[in-house]
């Protein structure tokens, strides 16, 4: 079963030719208990990772106002340990951060070797909301996906592991996620007139990020378009694809830990021997 569209290479790439539903014949529950079973493994991946501290982890989560950012965060936590990771939320550029390149911000948010960062939007909203709402010109924020690409080849050749998501929606299930806030004393915090004046340019933020996807996918660097009308879809094709990412690298990390292992018991022989026992 595909879990996820991945886009490992430069291409054309057009959203509205990606599902947003869940693959037919996948049971709920099943998804559920299958998500909690690979948040367990994610859970012994991270700790080899954090021991071995030679590998990092980048999540990037972008998508549609109401998309699932949020949630997709609350529920990877349930795999991830807090001691190891960090979520970043970007914003509206301060003053300070508008000053600098467009990428100053983003770098010195990047995850440190063993640990796990989290981007709530990142510095695709450079060649996202900036293209729609023509916040720079058109050569600007063209200029950005090699400069973009550039920087994602700079973090994997120092070992951080890239895992992009665009977490995607159709209208209609947007429509329903606005209303039904509206209907949640809970998450009243969340209503915001924006969000209806942004959802009238729909079109145009899938072509801006139909190319930001098509032009910044690479090997180093991929892209995966998650159908996310489902949210217990959403959450185990996170948990599955960042699991696959990992996987590969654990018995290395392992290899690391036991060289380091290896190292502590002949020290705390020798400690021992110069101390005469444990005490």
């Amino acid at each position: 079963m595909r879990y996820v569209h991945a886009v490992t290479e430069s291409t054309k790439l057009d959203l509205r030719d990606v599902d947003t539903s869940p693959p037919d014949g996948l049971d709920k529950e099943g998804a559920r208990e299958e998500t909690a079973k690979l948040h367990q493994r994610l859970a012994e991946l991270q700790e080899l990772m954090y021991g071995a501290s030679t590998h990092s982890l980048l999540v990037v989560l972008q998508g549609m106002d109401a998309g699932g950012k949020d949630g997709a965060i609350n529920k990877l936590s349930e795999g991830l340990n807090t001691q190891g990771t960090s979520v970043v939320s970007f914003k509206v550029p301060s003053t300070v951060e508008a000053a600098h390149d467009f990428l100053w911000r983003v770098h010195r948010e990047t995850p440190g070797k063993g640990q796990v960062t989290i981007f709530n939007r990142s510095h695709y909203e450079e060649v996202g909301i900036v293209r729609v709402h023509k916040l720079v010109p058109e050569k600007v924020w063209r200029a950005r996906y090699d400069q973009i690409n550039a920087f994602e080849d700079l973090l994997a050749d120092n070992r951080t592991v890239i895992a992009k998501f665009w977490l995607h929606i159709s209208p209609d299930e947007q429509k329903q996620r606005l209303l039904d806030r509206e209907q949640d004393p809970t998450k009243a915090w969340k209503l915001n007139p924006g969000d209806w004046e942004e959802r009238q340019l729909w079109d145009e933020y899938q072509a801006a990020y139909s190319e930001a996807i098509g032009r910044c996918a690479s090997e180093k660097a991929p892209w995966y378009i998650v159908p996310a009308d489902a949210k217990w879809f959403r959450d185990l094709a996170l948990a599955h694809t960042l699991v696959k990412l990992m996987e590969p690298l654990a018995d290395d990390w392992q290899e690391a830990l036991d060289e380091v292992g290896t190292a502590q018991r002949v020290a705390l022989a020798a400690w021992r021997k110069e101390h005469g026992g444990t005490a």
